[in-house]
């Protein structure tokens, strides 16, 4: 009976999570009961980045035989890059890939289905909106949008398509992290109290590019298509390159790391948005001309709203000067608490006998327990090739083939946006941000936030 109930549970989680298929080992025979199946899909690269070589591409190649996928073609506005994603695709799969010197030349010529996009952090959105005017399907990395005309711009024009946007939040395609979403959707948590995120490194060249900003110059690229709707300012290598570090061309901390962590809490609590946002931190250690804090602790506060929470409050903290780079996923509720960093639910904290005696309550403490053995946890930043990301990836050609919804989908990304925006308000402006729901604007002060 243990065992069975173990079996059934993990089948469950890797079936929410996506990863049946790819574990019951599905070949390319399966998917031609499913119409256009036969079709090679040809996929295109907005954006030959570092995040595009280190994690699409060995998650690309773990599944594009079986499932029919091609890359046919690279769009990059910097020749040095352009050349090579062309030549790098070229040998992995064994023919020509087209290099295209920017978007609209790649979408004209009706080159691609569907698209991989890991561009500046700003232009996500911006290229999402491109990719599904041009009848792309599309990978789209985080964090989605750095403002909320830009998300309200992207989600519409999803929205108006019939496009499978897959939003690169690979979380949502682990099942330890379906496990717990299914746990705490079963009302057995109890509602959520606290939520504690960190995510520390002690990393001085993360997001530097030094030896490659001298190499990059501005005949080479085309910097006002990189500017797209972002004020002008004159060339500039070290935003070209480490725009993560720059302001408004990235959130840094609060785009790149939070609002991974930040889309569990939406997933898991069914809220969509916090309802106000407080910030602290600067720029104390790394003095090398960045715009974007190296520190960073964040106050949110949520609900309530569902049955899930009567409320609960969300800090997140990050530094880049002292850390392991092992992030912190940990809920809580009366009983316990949920800690995705062991994997495991425990009656830690929870209220014990003595102290609901006193109140002559009855105790409330969560039962010892492994979220899932399917998977073991992975929650670090560094997720290049790794099984998590193979996961969302291979769900999203899925999803391309079968017309289903990702696992990851483009509310998540607004969703996630949203907490962003009203991070980078109450960074920007010292003050609290809270979010209008009519006019979905972050606002501060009483008006809407502008950079």
């Amino acid at each position: 009976m243990k065992r069975s109930r173990r079996h059934f549970i993990q089948q469950t989680a890797l079936a929410g999570a996506g990863l049946l298929a790819a574990n019951a080992g599905f070949s390319a025979q399966s998917y031609r009961r499913i119409i256009g199946s036969n079709d090679r899909v040809r996929v295109g690269v907005v954006g030959f980045s570092d995040r595009h070589r280190s994690s699409h591409i060995p998650c690309f190649m773990n599944h594009y035989k079986e499932l029919n996928f091609d890359v046919v073609a690279v769009s990059d506005i910097w020749k040095r890059r352009r050349e090579e994603g062309a030549a790098t695709w070229k040998e992995k799969m064994g023919h020509d890939v087209v290099a295209c010197r920017n978007n609209e030349e790649m979408y004209s010529q009706k080159l691609v289905d569907a698209v991989f996009i890991s561009t500046a952090d700003f232009q996500h959105a911006l290229h999402t909106i491109e990719a599904v005017k041009a009848g792309c399907d599309a990978y789209v990395e985080k964090p989605f949008a750095e403002t909320m005309e830009d998300n309200r711009a992207a989600l519409k024009a999803v929205k108006a398509t019939d496009r499978i946007v897959q939003i690169g939040s690979q979380r949502r395609s682990g099942a330890n992290y379906h496990a717990a979403n299914e746990f705490i959707r079963s009302g057995k948590f109890g509602p959520i109290t606290m939520v504690e995120l960190t995510w520390n490194v002690n990393q001085p060249g993360r997001w530097r590019r030094a030896s490659l900003v001298e190499q990059c110059k501005e005949a080479d690229t085309d910097w006002k298509r990189y500017l797209m709707n972002r004020p002008y300012e004159p060339w500039d290598a070290r935003k070209y390159l480490e725009f993560r570090l720059f302001w408004p061309y990235s959130s840094g901390l609060a785009g790149q790391w939070m609002s991974h962590q930040i889309d569990t809490v939406h997933w898991f609590s069914g809220l969509q948005h916090p309802r106000s946002v407080v910030a602290n931190g600067g720029i104390y250690m790394w003095k090398d001309g960045r715009r974007n804090w190296d520190t960073i602790t964040a106050v949110f506060d949520y609900g309530p709203v569902n049955d899930l929470t009567t409320g609960f409050q969300v800090t997140f903290g990050s530094r880049m000067h002292n850390g392991d780079e092992r992030p912190t996923e940990i809920y809580y509720s009366n009983g316990g608490e949920l800690n995705l960093n062991t994997n495991k639910v425990s009656p830690t904290g929870g209220l014990n006998k003595r102290f609901a005696d006193e109140m002559k309550m009855q105790p409330n403490l969560l039962p010892a327990m492994s979220l899932t053995e399917a998977e073991p946890v992975i929650a670090s930043a560094n997720t290049g090739g790794d099984k998590l990301t193979s996961n969302h990836v291979r769900n999203w050609m899925e999803c391309v083939r079968s017309r289903k919804q990702p696992n990851a989908p483009v509310e998540a990304g607004y969703s996630h946006s949203v907490a962003t925006i009203m991070t980078n308000a109450a960074v920007h402006t010292g003050q609290k941000a809270t979010f209008n729901e009519k006019t979905q604007e972050v606002m501060v002060g009483g008006k809407p936030f502008k950079y």
